[in-house]
């Protein structure tokens, strides 16, 4: 059941912790954990924060600025932290950093990205996302700074709008 689309939300309730262990077909010929699973992992813990966030069912619009810090191994465990950092009028920015747990229970930040997600409704139309509160110092930081890549993303659609205009 959806819920009430209007409600205030706080960062906290859509917050996502989701843990993996990283097998051999999860890798390349090297050993390291392929980006492309790693992407497909953080996209679901995206996907579950938005849908905690929204009470609908969530679809990926966008993915910003995946970041690589390290390599994830073969046998390590990957800890993947998602949660909302803005809600837009339909859309919302997802926060997803990664860490890789080795053996010996080394965390250590692997990896991070922003993702943009909307929810549908049972008939695949676009839903309002419902607004939300930051209330710590990092979630006002995060909530900021979602700003400023929306206003970034919608400034390069329109570049090359007018680009492809140009090319006519």
């Amino acid at each position: 059941m959806a819920k009430d689309s209007s409600a205030q939300k706080r960062v906290c309730d859509s917050q996502v912790e989701m843990t993996e262990l990283v097998l051999p077909n999860h890798c390349n010929e090297l050993g390291n954990l392929m980006g492309g699973q790693n992407m497909h992992w953080m996209d679901i813990a995206c996907a579950m924060a938005a849908i905690r966030h929204t009470g609908h069912t969530c679809v990926t619009a966008g993915v910003d600025e995946i970041s690589f810090f390290e390599p994830i191994r073969l046998g390590d465990i990957v800890v993947l932290k998602a949660s909302v950092n803005r809600a837009f009028n339909t859309s919302m920015e997802i926060g997803v950093k990664v860490f890789r747990q080795s053996r010996n229970g080394e965390l250590a930040h692997s990896n991070s990205a922003y993702f943009t997600f909307v929810g549908v409704d049972d008939n695949q139309k676009v839903v309002p996302a419902p607004p939300i509160t930051p209330e710590t110092d990092d979630e006002k930081r995060r909530y900021e700074a979602a700003l400023f890549r929306r206003d970034s993303r919608l400034e390069k659609r329109k570049a090359l709008r007018q680009w492809k205009e140009q090319k006519k």
